[in-house]
């Protein structure tokens, strides 16, 4: 993995199986679950039932058109069989509240005379996260991409050995292919231990938290704001999120017109975030508040005629910790920052409002992204 030195530190050399916090789940069977399930979420969903995925809920088109094409939740899909014996899936979503509404309830309202069933098992079972074994390299292939005109990029899988589908068909275990290194990603029933206990080392949730962001995955509702993101701008076209060829479901106008006829202009990207000026900046706080607007500041340019960056909008800063976070940021402004025309900054007031920090945020590209144009105006 390609990461700046000031943060390889954070990168753990061990095979590491580590909690999920804030998931929710929520079981879907019945004989048409798989005809329900495509006319709602973002992704086909795979002839065979044995096959995990990972999809999106979009914000349907009609009335409150402000929203349309949103996103909802990012979810994966779990392959699942009820203790009665029906196939059908699990859905593992962000489970803190937001200004999207219920999972449940909304899939709730599509159902009409779907031989569907709903149940939330929460309660039931536990996710968790497995990484940095061998067993990964005989799936986890490079990244070939399909790119457009508009700067959408979706993944081309090539399969690995062992395995006929890219998010694989073990029970309980999705290979997490949003981004290369992920490892597994675990369905585990309350009260058990995960296969991998025995060969890897136990973290924490904190510890996922940073393998995420080292790895520029994004990831529930602090990341993909429900209501206010747009897919492409979350990446979930390059995490494979969606499919811009299958048939209707809710919120596809606006993705696929996007698609074919808009322009990608932000994206989100991990970040080192550092004083701006070390000698009178105490040091980072454990995480920064999400939501920070991150500003882009022209520098004296190298040479005369060199371009300016538009002073015009500005990115956020998503989730943070220790010095790395995610952050939503305008591709024109990292273009300016790679090109050394610019530099990321905000501000942070002292808790008592006397005073404030600025704090450069420096962005870097993860290493199995595709080749896109960052100068997207």
């Amino acid at each position: 993995m390609n990461l700046p030195a000031a943060v390889r530190s954070l990168v753990r050399s061990t095979p590491t199986i580590a909690p999920v916090p804030h998931r929710a789940l929520l079981a879907v069977t019945g004989s048409q679950v798989q005809e329900f399930l495509s006319g709602i979420i973002a992704s086909n969903v795979p002839p065979s039932q044995d096959c995990h995925f990972y999809t999106a809920f979009l914000h349907a088109q009609a009335r409150r058109l402000v929203f349309a094409g949103r996103v909802l939740y990012d979810a994966f899909v779990h392959s699942y069989t009820s203790p009665e014996g029906k196939k059908g899936y699990v859905l593992e979503y962000d489970s803190r509240s937001s200004e999207a509404p219920s999972l449940l309830t909304m899939l709730k309202r599509y159902v009409l005379r779907s031989k569907v069933r709903l149940r939330d098992v929460s309660s039931e079972y536990d996710i968790w996260a497995a990484w940095g074994s061998e067993r990964e390299k005989s799936w986890e292939t490079e990244r070939e991409w399909a790119n457009s005109r508009s700067g959408v990029a979706e993944p081309m899988w090539t399969h690995g050995e062992g395995s006929l589908w890219p998010w694989g068909i073990e029970a309980g275990a999705i290979q997490d292919r949003r981004a290369v290194g992920m490892g597994h990603r675990l369905l585990v029933r309350k009260g058990d231990r995960a296969s991998q206990s025995s060969t890897h080392d136990r973290a924490t949730e904190h510890d996922y938290h940073i393998h995420r962001i080292l790895h520029g995955v994004p990831e529930g509702n602090t990341d993909i704001v429900p209501m206010h993101s747009f897919p492409m701008d979350s990446n979930l076209d390059l995490m494979g999120a969606l499919d811009f060829r299958k048939g209707c479901y809710v919120g596809q106008e606006l993705t696929v017109r996007t698609y074919h006829t808009g322009i990608i202009r932000k994206r989100i990207f991990p970040v080192h975030i550092q004083p701006v000026v070390a000698t009178a900046t105490p040091s980072p706080p454990s995480q920064f508040t999400p939501d920070i607007d991150i500003r882009a500041v022209n520098k004296d340019s190298p040479t005369e005629g060199s371009p300016k960056v538009r002073q015009r909008g500005s990115g956020k800063l998503l989730s943070s910790t220790h010095g790395v976070g995610l952050a939503l940021l305008r591709l024109e402004h990292v273009a300016a920052v790679e090109e050394n025309r610019a530099s990321l900054e905000f501000e942070l007031p002292s808790e008592d409002g006397s005073s404030s920090s600025k704090w450069a945020v420096n962005p870097w590209r993860p290493d199995w992204w595709p080749t896109f144009s960052m100068d997207q105006k």
